[in-house]
């Protein structure tokens, strides 16, 4: 069996369903305005990272031959030229933690240049030989006392070795000894952190009743919200993060959170770490590939500069990623760009053939995922079998990828309204796989084949001619509070059958809560954005009890309609829409209730650094309540 981590089911009898009301209550009025920005934004990763990670090409059979001569190859291929600047060691690197002192020692037989000093091997040496190359250097590390690659491995995999303490090489009661170890003693610039420690060694474990390791009571169930322990998931990693900005002063480290989805971490996530995956572990799989997709695609206004959604690496080079399917690699990487995914190869750079690392080094795609204004793509048009996705760029262009997901062409009809330009003057198209030019007026017949994406650059005259809308911006707002009460998994993720388990058990359920989250052009449960009857082709949705946070870069005015959308099952909810401006109240409605008309909500701005849109529910209401915020927009 291969290796894989992150990937197997825990059952996890530690909370109760009272834990998710903790988490939200931290606060003694969550929607009082702060006239902050509160999503993380500490780190280096005001731009999607770019590098290569050992796992998909390697998993814990890691060493320094393998990873320099793959940091050599982007050298020399040019990629580093493009962006590409971090080499992550993942699973592997470990020999064991001593007891003495608790020293973690490296597994130097793999890695020599560590035995260059004196006393205990050091990465040293090998971050700065990366450093000098140019490049950042992370590592790998594990919530609980032992990895993932200890929770799975059926084989003789690199693991930790010695007595049962040695072998405890996470971070759990060493979290503040190892960062300083990995940040100020070694020079790492960047830490990923998994979570199978604190899911897979319950007492009832087959690993842990044979010996092999002490229990842990579990923190997580992947499969279950009311089983996951969200205060302790996040008390672990506010350690991990003091322990960051302690022994990084200059601020130049990047944490990748990957918990997969659980924990309801895709809510949490953006205020916690530089990047947090959102599912499991990707395969190289076409299926597996949508599963971990589905997982981001519809969370734009969860990602911004300094906080990406991560639906975890590339796995082009391998399966229905290889060189005999470049078209399902291509549309890979072109997905993973349009949602301003991490570009994290996963592949043996010393032997991927051309045609990948042509891929990887598309440069109009590259520009598409490191674009300054930092928004996310947001859906389009949205069906099972095929999908457009439309992404504002910096300068105020359009990117837009048109995803057939099936096994028949599909002729589309890209129109200028899912632009949101102008449909009686033209817009241009450059295709971005091939560079032809094109042009186009209200709509153009384009033929998309089997699990091909293309991928376009348009520039025409926006409906909007004095801003943008906020659904046009997604890098600029954060759901602060997104009104989620009671989280629900997401059935709009693709099921695959999961690839290190095939069709044993029961399958692969629903599983990735997120369901009701704020949504851009649709309402928290994926309807059209309606009130009173008038449909909103721009806007955000959410849930009553909200608060969104919006950065105002230069615009002088807010504009918006809103009210209870119609999609609400409570009509006799009541809500008031708040706008604050840095903290001070700019302007309110009086209560609405469903089939009431759109209020418009206006305010002047100039000068406002953040704005805040505040959903209040008078009173409790047992059903949660979509509100919409119609044709919202910042206006110069």
């Amino acid at each position: 069996m291969t290796l894989c981590r992150c990937i197997l089911p825990v059952i996890a009898l530690c909370a109760s369903t009272s834990l998710w009301a903790q988490t939200t209550s931290s606060a003694a009025d969550p929607l009082a305005p702060t006239g902050r920005w509160s999503a993380y934004q500490v780190g280096s990763a005001q731009l999607p990272p770019m590098g290569w990670n050992s796992w998909n090409a390697f998993f814990t059979e890691i060493d320094e031959e393998k990873l320099l001569g793959s940091a050599k190859r982007i050298l020399d291929t040019g990629l580093a030229k493009k962006g590409y600047r971090f080499i992550n060691i993942d699973d592997g690197w470990w020999l064991k933690r001593r007891t003495s002192d608790h020293k973690l020692i490296i597994r130097a037989d793999n890695f020599p240049s560590a035995h260059a000093g004196k006393g205990d091997p050091s990465f040293r040496p090998l971050t700065e030989k990366l450093h000098a190359m140019g490049f950042k250097a992370g590592i790998y590390s594990d919530l609980g006392r032992n990895s993932c690659s200890q929770a799975y491995s059926d084989g003789p995999a690199q693991l930790p070795e010695g007595s049962v303490a040695e072998r405890e090489v996470g971070l759990y009661g060493h979290s503040d000894q190892d960062i300083r170890l990995f940040f100020a003693d070694w020079g790492f610039d960047a830490i990923k952190v998994d979570g199978c420690g604190i899911r897979a060694f319950a007492a009832d474990s087959e690993r842990v009743r044979n010996g092999q390791f002490r229990a842990l009571p579990p923190l997580i169930d992947q499969h279950s919200i009311t089983r996951s322990d969200i205060p302790a998931v996040k008390s672990l990693f506010a350690d991990i993060n003091q322990s960051l900005a302690k022994y990084n002063p200059d601020g130049d480290y990047m944490l990748s959170l990957c918990i997969w989805g659980s924990a309801n971490v895709r809510s949490w996530g953006k205020d916690v770490g530089s990047i947090s995956r959102t599912s499991d572990d990707i395969s190289p799989d076409w299926g597996r590939m949508l599963t971990n997709y589905d997982s981001a695609v519809r969370r734009a206004l969860y990602a911004h500069p300094g906080s990406w959604n991560d639906p975890d690496m590339l796995f082009i080079g391998k399966g229905d990623f290889d060189a005999n399917h470049l078209t399902e690699a291509k549309s890979h990487f072109a997905l993973w760009a349009m949602m301003n995914a991490p570009l994290l190869i996963g592949s043996d750079l010393r032997t991927t053939p051309q045609p990948l690392l042509d891929i990887f080094g598309n440069a109009e795609l590259i520009a598409l995922n490191q674009d300054a204004a930092g928004n996310q793509a947001t859906v389009a048009f949205d069906s099972d079998g095929f999908q457009i996705l439309v992404k504002t760029l910096a300068n105020g262009d359009k990117a837009v990828a048109l995803f057939n997901r099936g096994l028949s062409a599909v002729d589309a009809m890209l129109t200028a309204d899912h632009l949101k330009f102008r449909a009686d003057r033209p817009v241009a198209l450059s295709d971005l796989w091939t560079g032809g030019k094109s042009n186009f007026t209200k709509e153009v017949k384009l033929r998309v084949e089997p699990r091909q994406t293309l991928v376009f650059r348009a520039k025409g005259d926006r409906l909007l001619t004095d801003g943008l809308y906020l659904s046009e911006q997604p890098g600029v707002v954060n759901p602060a509070v997104d009104g989620v009460v009671q989280p629900e998994p997401d059935p709009t993720i693709y099921r695959s059958i999961p690839g290190w388990r095939g069709t044993r058990g029961i399958g692969e359920r629903p599983m990735y809560a997120g369901w009701g989250g704020a949504m851009a052009d649709a309402t928290p449960y994926n309807q059209a954005l309606v009130v009173a009857g008038r449909t909103f082709a721009s806007g955000v949705g959410i849930l009553a009890n909200s608060r969104l946070e919006v950065r105002n870069k230069g615009f002088a005015r807010f504009t918006a309609s809103v009210g209870v959308d119609d999609s609400a099952l409570d009509g006799d909810q009541p809500v008031r829409f708040f706008l604050y401006g840095d903290g001070k109240a700019l302007a309110s409605t009086p209560p609405l209730r469903r089939g009431a008309p759109a209020h418009p909500l206006e305010a002047d701005v100039k000068g406002v650094a953040i704005l805040e849109l505040v959903a209040r529910a008078d009173g409790v209401t047992d059903n949660a309540v979509p509100v919409t915020w119609g044709d919202a927009a910042l206006r110069r």
